[in-house]
């Protein structure tokens, strides 16, 4: 029991860092889950992969709560707001709910009708491994051809609608092709028609809120079996670790972008790529490769 809560964790850790780089958290998954495995049904296993991600999510929550709560309390800044309960809502962060709403339409269009589809027909890992390798290219080439061009959009209270539904388009890729990371095509989307690398990270993160919620959400209501105490205990010390991991990696990614481009995580993606290809041709990770 101890060795599950002890993989339970190592999860946590993993999802914590790899759901806000751009590396695909689901390239590194595919491969720890060859070498640690929590003693649970395969059913509960995909269950808990995404669950778990409640916990990161909440860490955005936590970080960037004043810039996304669209409510507010009447102060002296404010005095003409003043409703019947005190309370004023503050109409820039409504617009910016708006246009995350926006952006989710087409990933949650394609994750509501094709969602069974694409793990059976994609989830394997030649397609993660050929998605890490073309958005790290993605990364390097996107990163070179912006280099000496002043993003346009530096905010993201400057992010119009058609800048949402694009980034929405760009997420729509990593819910079709498993690997192509969300937070990376989203990401380099956002670079590729002007957005500072600081406001895409941004928006992506608050992207992330509806999207995982919908996601874990949608995942639960089609779990047909019932979950024991143990496997409670499981999804708890995950989504916990997985909270706290993500608290540090959030911040320690923002300040990161302010000095360096992603083209460092463009090529970590094309060497994982690489890796899984060969882990998955000699049968140590699962998954068939079409034919």
């Amino acid at each position: 029991m101890f060795w599950d809560y002890f993989v339970a964790f190592i999860f946590g850790v993993v999802e914590g860092i790899t759901e806000w780089l751009p590396v695909s958290s689901t390239g590194h998954m595919i491969i720890l889950n060859e070498f640690l495995k929590l003693n649970v049904s395969p059913e509960f296993y995909d269950l808990y992969l995404v669950v778990i991600q409640l916990g990161a999510i909440m860490a955005v929550v936590v970080i960037f709560w004043k810039e996304i709560w669209p409510f507010g309390i009447k102060n002296n800044e404010h005095p003409f707001s003043k409703t019947g309960i005190g309370r004023y809502v503050m109409k820039d962060k409504i617009i910016l709910w708006l246009k995350i709403a926006l952006a989710c339409v087409p990933a949650a269009i394609i994750g509501v009708l094709f969602d069974d589809w694409l793990d059976e027909h994609l989830y394997n890992y030649f397609v993660v491994a050929i998605a890490l390798i073309v958005f790290g290219v993605a990364f390097i080439v996107v990163e070179y051809l912006m280099k000496n061009r002043n993003p346009v959009i530096k905010t993201v209270g400057q992010l119009n609608w058609g800048h949402a539904l694009a980034i929405g388009l760009f997420q729509l890729l990593a819910a079709i092709f498993p690997g192509a990371s969300r937070s990376g095509s989203t990401i380099v989307g956002s670079i590729a028609i002007g957005i500072k690398r600081e406001a895409a990270a941004k928006f992506t993160f608050f992207l992330a809120i509806p999207v995982m919620f919908g996601a874990s959400l949608l995942k639960i209501i089609k779990y047909d079996g019932g979950v024991t105490a143990h496997e409670v205990g499981l999804l708890l010390v995950g989504m916990i670790t997985a909270f706290f991991v993500s608290l540090l990696i959030i911040k320690q990614l923002m300040a990161f972008i302010k000095k360096h481009t992603f083209s460092c995580f463009g090529w970590y993606r094309i060497g994982l790529g690489i890796l899984v290809l060969i882990l998955g041709a000699c049968g140590i990770i699962g998954g068939v490769a079409p034919v």
